[in-house]
């Protein structure tokens, strides 16, 4: 194996330098299920959202009445991209997307009890596929 060359051309140092660069190309080894952890994940202002986030946050602190039957229902982050918490923890919210006829994908997903008073939200764009956590 090259890396056991012990030869005057090839010095030890040089080994392990070797090693540390392929170590590095490789990455940490993180599964991506673990990116979701709350200190990896992007924040946002609220203020800096659209409008219709900014609307769906206010019927959530109010108690709705929501647009869509399925607002409100338990979010089961099965996508492992938010913090793990019990079930029941989060709940979803439909996001209208101007011009969508169907729910689109917008979301946010508050947890807390009671929901009216969530301990933290999350926005996502993407059908869960990546969120931002909320800051006021």
């Amino acid at each position: 194996m090259f890396l056991l060359d012990r030869s005057p051309t090839w010095p030890a140092w040089r080994h392990l330098g070797l090693l540390l660069t392929l170590v590095a190309a490789l990455g940490s080894g993180t599964p991506a299920h673990a990116k979701g952890a709350a200190d990896e994940l992007n924040t946002v202002a609220l203020t800096a959202l659209p409008r219709e986030v900014q609307h769906t946050h206010s019927l959530v602190l109010s108690g709705g009445p929501f647009p869509y039957g399925k607002d409100g229902v338990v979010f089961g982050n099965r996508e492992k991209q938010l913090p793990a918490k019990n079930r029941g923890f989060y709940r979803e919210y439909t996001v209208k997307t101007p011009g969508e006829r169907s729910r689109g994908a917008q979301r946010l997903v508050c947890g807390g009890v009671p929901p009216t008073s969530p301990e933290v939200c999350y926005y996502t764009a993407d059908h869960y596929a990546s969120f931002k956590r909320i800051v006021q």
